[in-house]
């Protein structure tokens, strides 16, 4: 999976360990059972054992007789994790490190089947399965719960990664090939074919990405770092196999390796495993894969380039993109990186920072440019600025907002309030409990130690902050000096501006075309007859049944049937449920409360995002939404505010209507955090408009630029919402229906009568009457907790009765909602599709729930993966079964007719019942890694505060989960997949398909 990285940065060199956690004792007592630095031991030395109380471990650095470096994080966290990366640094844009990665996992020496890594996730209990590629690193990470599913997937790894196979044919598969569009019939085109040639063709249809792409290649354009890792589509068809096959031997050497292990796996298991399975074999070779420093300039650049025009654009003059980028440090230097990072956030988070201030609520533009914010992924950090949506003419007026606010700092400063939050922020984040702390460490770690820096100094986060304090103490102008230095005096300075073409695809697939041609050009007639033949080769290996045999499983067994029970209590607090669940929080106290927005005007609901967007945004109480924000920061976690729109589990016309409400703090500033509730629930400012404009142009540009990697998840919103009432409100409140409000929105010159329907919404939902609340806290806080949240509830509003049903006062209906057939494409300007076809199915306690659940999994696994990405060529696809639909989908996909009658042969597949006993077992197991996968202790007890699923109702649906038969699955393929009763969406550029038939309705963004 390709990694592009987009988006402002809160210490992002930091921020994957400050964001998460898990469950905690002392390092003491796995220091005990760890090796002394200097042992030697399976052909390692032991370099350093240091204890990192912060976050409760114990990290281990050791290094192979071949130069492997090794680091082991001990901790007691039953999510175990391994991870292998290398230092891949290609130099032109072929793709060469994105493909190989694909490659690597289409089979191996030990395990010759194709594709085990996919396969693998129906035979595994894995929390976590996948490969990264990014500018200058490949990893390869894994994590599980389970000691023999860890042997299991760590010899699957080690033997890909250093004995794959590399086939010619996987080359074609996975990379690129020349294909007739129809293998089957050689009159059809040739066109260019493979799954990484479509990914890239989607990456490159978002152009916030396109811009975060040539962004880091113009700044740094010296090395690595100025061609694109993963490929671009052009040059991609440049690469050939014997060159790939060339950058394994290369690049992927124990030599050029970083192992990573975490938990409370024994540390010396790993390491004979590590060296029987794989690097015995190696000796130690001389490896330069090292990224030199970039030669600094002597004076600032620029540059232009053009995107897609954007159909969701509120206004077409202002869509240019323009920011400015800086050249920084080396990130190896571990402890001005953090000082840097801190900067970062200082500069452009939080409604009192300068560049939001100056850049942000000048009206200019509508949000930050893709790219803001400190960067600290490759070799020499980056920090940059700008602002998107903008008039071309401004880009001048933004380049000199830039400088004065930067001259500004210099002479201000920074509020010491300010910095006062970073630091709370850095504290609670160390204390904040959420899953995949393991794997976040290690991915966060890996920037650094890739250049050779110091990983156990990254991760001693106290020791950081502590010379930055004192780096404060020493010199009050610390900060300031740095500005001067980073920005104001740095001539290594890159201004890129991007801006619309409407002929942008008409010239891109002008360059495709004259690609395409000039290959075909050099091919001989027998060769082209030579692809019509490799390709239905290719079709044939696709579609042989393989034994997998070869490849280790757990067994159904493995499973334990006892569901471990939450322990909450319910407490009445003056008519309002409040439930109590006691957690090992590590001082950190979680709140949640459920309001419900059942009884607001239907004209209201469409707002209800839009609330939840600006709520805690528009100041409340004796507090504008500066010091507002300021003060959430200095309390609490953040405050959180979203639609929670659910399915009743039992009843199919039932749903929940609400609005969730969740934040976390510090067990001291507990009564804090309740006191900005108060303030929120009883006295939002509803009346500066000019603050609502700038909010809601913000909401606006974020939404939709997150549509093309998302696009999937909108069609099957669209087509969902044409056969269950929940999912039509869920349309209108997540899906295309919410991106044209918001773009309608943000054209509008008034804001007074949003600013009313806000209020009404508040003066409607805002009340004790319809809640529920839940604290997660540890034991000698739940009951300070408890009283912060009656006297919460006591400072909040009454504006009707109770309903008399309790058991239902959160659940009500849609009678005016009827469901309908349909096909709809919206057309958007991607170079690919992403379809959804959904069809009705069941709640989530039907007895068949549980059978569409394993046969979606199955039908993905054994199917659908086949038949869209390995024969298809898109980027993925499969089957996903929720409450009340199942949902057929493909993902960056260069087919639309062809999917489209896979999803009808993938109906008739499950019909017939073409499985075994032992695929039906994968698949239960595959489920199983989802319905098992770790909950942090803030999280306990959440299934039945959010959904009312209690823990009895959960066990029986695990039991039947695993009692699930064939016959079940054929039966209820029967039953729901062949029905007449479904709907189809696709999101993509126009076609003949359905621009030719009158069964498809055509919508336009105009």
């Amino acid at each position: 999976m390709l990694g592009i990285k987009v988006g402002r940065s809160f210490a992002n060199r930091l921020r994957q360990i400050w964001r998460c956690g898990h469950r905690l004792t002392s390092t003491g007592i796995a220091v005990r059972h760890l090796p002394s630095p200097g042992k030697q031991i399976y052909g390692y030395t032991v370099e350093s054992v240091i204890p990192v109380p912060e976050f409760s471990l114990t990290a281990v650095l050791l290094h192979h007789r071949t130069g492997a470096q090794h680091l082991h994080i001990a901790r007691d966290d039953s999510d175990n994790v391994f991870g292998v990366a290398f230092r891949t640094t290609p130099l032109d844009s072929t793709g060469v490190p994105h493909i190989l990665e694909h490659l690597t996992l289409c089979g191996s020496e030990k395990f010759p089947v194709r594709d085990p890594f996919f396969k693998m996730y129906a035979r595994s209990l894995a929390t976590f399965m996948n490969a990264f590629t990014a500018s200058d690193w490949t990893m390869y990470p894994f994590s599980t719960q389970n000691l023999l599913d860890y042997e299991n997937l760590m010899s699957i790894y080690l033997d890909a990664v250093f004995s794959p196979r590399l086939r010619k044919q996987d080359f074609s598969q996975e990379g690129w090939r020349l294909e007739h569009e129809n293998p089957e019939d050689s009159k059809t085109p040739i066109i260019f074919k493979g799954v990484v040639f479509n990914e890239m063709k989607g990456a490159f249809s978002n152009a916030q990405q396109l811009f975060a792409e040539k962004n880091q290649n113009l700044i740094l354009p010296s090395h690595t770092y100025g061609v694109v890792s993963g490929g671009d589509p052009l040059h991609i068809p440049d690469l050939t196999w014997e060159n790939l096959r060339a950058f394994h031997k290369k690049y992927y050497h124990p030599s050029n390796s970083r192992f990573y292990t975490y938990g409370n796996f024994p540390l010396e298991h790993h390491l004979e495993l590590i060296e029987e399975q794989a690097l015995k074999k190696f000796s130690s070779i001389p490896v330069d894969t090292s990224v030199p420093k970039e030669q600094r300039w002597s004076s600032p650049r620029e540059a232009h380039i053009t995107c897609q025009l954007d159909p969701l654009s509120p206004d077409p003059e202002k869509s240019t993109t323009v920011a400015v980028s800086y050249l920084l440090s080396d990130i190896t230097d571990v402890l001005e990186a953090c000082a840097l990072s801190i900067l970062g956030t200082l500069l452009v988070d939080g409604e009192k920072s300068p560049f939001y201030q100056e850049l942000l609520e000048s009206g200019i533009g509508a949000d930050y440019a893709p790219v803001v914010g400190y960067n600290g992924y490759t070799r020499e950090s980056t920090f940059a600025i700008g602002l998107q949506r903008i008039h071309r003419n401004d880009v001048e007026k933004v380049k000199n907002i830039i400088e004065a606010t930067f001259s500004k700092v210099i002479e201000n400063g920074f509020d010491s309030k300010q910095i006062e939050a970073i630091l709370h922020k850095i504290e609670l984040g160390q204390k904040h409990q959420s899953a995949k702390f393991g794997l976040n460490l290690g991915i966060g770690l890996l920037p650094c130690w890739t250049h050779d820096g110091d990983p156990l100094l990254s991760i001693q986060v106290n020791r950081q902050v502590e010379w930055f304090k004192d780096q404060l103490k020493k010199n009050p102008k610390y900060l300031q000096e740095m500005v001067r230095k980073y920005f104001k005096e740095n001539s290594h300075k890159l201004t890129l501006v991007m801006s619309p073409d409407e002929q942008f695809d008409k010239i891109y697939q002008e360059k495709e075309d004259a690609k395409l041609n000039e290959m075909l050009g050099k091919l001989s007639d027998k060769e082209k007859k030579n692809l019509f033949d490799l390709g239905k080769e290719l079709a044939e290996v696709q579609s042989l049944k393989e034994d997998v045999s070869c490849l280790p499983t757990l067994r159904i067994e493995d499973i334990d049937r006892q569901l471990e029970p939450v322990k909450t209590t319910d407490i009445n607090s003056n008519g309002t449920s409040v439930q109590l669940c006691i957690q090992p929080t590590n001082g950190v106290t979680y709140f949640r409360a459920i309001s419900s927005i059942a009884s607001l005007p239907q004209h209201l609901k469409p707002y209800v995002p839009l609330f939840c967007s600006v709520a805690t945004k528009l100041g409340a109480g004796s507090r504008n939404y500066k010091d507002l924000s300021e003060e959430i920061d200095l309390k609490t976690g953040g405050l959180s505010v979203s639609a929670h729109l659910a399915e009743h589990h039992q009843r199919k016309d039932l749903f929940e209507q609400s609005i969730l409400f969740s934040s976390y703090c510090l067990d001291r500033n507990t009564s804090d955090m309740f006191d900005l509730w108060s303030d929120i629930f009883n006295r939002v400012l509803f009346s500066d408009t000019n603050r609502l404009r700038t909010l809601v142009m913000i909401t606006a540009a974020e939404i939709s630029g997150s549509l093309a990697d998302t696009a999937h998840r909108y069609a099957m919103s669209y087509s969902g919402a044409m056969l269950s009432p929940c999912s039509a409100l869920k349309e209108e409140m997540f899906g295309i229906a919410q991106l044209i409000l918001m773009k309608k929105l943000a054209e509008m010159s008034e804001f007074d009568l949003i600013m009313t329907y806000l209020k009404d919404i508040a003066d409607r939902i805002l009340t004790r009457d319809v809640m529920r609340c839940s604290i997660n806290a540890m034991p000698e806080s739940i009951d300070s907790a408890a009283a912060a949240t009656e006297k919460f509830l006591q400072s909040l509003n009454h504006s009707s009765s109770p309903t008399s049903d309790d058991s239902l006062k959160f659940f009500g209906k849609d009678d005016e909602y009827q469901s309908k057939t349909g096909r709809v494409h919206f057309e958007f300007p991607f170079q690919v599709q992403y379809i959804a076809k959904s069809l009705p199915a069941v709640p989530f306690s039907h007895p068949d729930y549980a059978s569409l659940q394993i046969l979606a999994k199955l039908m993905t696994t054994q199917f659908l993966h086949r038949e869209i990405r390995e024969k298809g060529g898109a980027y993925g696809g499969g089957a996903v079964s929720s409450s009340n639909l199942f949902n057929f989908f493909s993902y960056r996909d260069p087919n639309l007719q062809r999917t489209l009658d896979t999803f009808n042969e993938g109906s008739n597949w499950a019909v017939s019942g073409d499985v075994s006993q032992q695929e039906i077992s994968e698949a239960k197991l595959s489920v199983f890694a989802q319905v098992d996968s770790p909950v942090p202790p803030g999280s306990k007890g959440m299934r039945k505060f959010l959904y009312g699923i209690n823990d009895e109702t959960y066990s029986t649906y695990r039991h039947q989960l695993l009692d699930v038969t064939k016959c079940d699955l054929v039966r209820v393929a029967e039953k729901y997949l062949k029905s007449d009763t479904n709907a189809v969406t696709v999101l993509g550029p126009s076609n003949s398909v359905t621009g030719n038939s009158p069964q498809w309705t055509v919508k336009r963004q105009d």
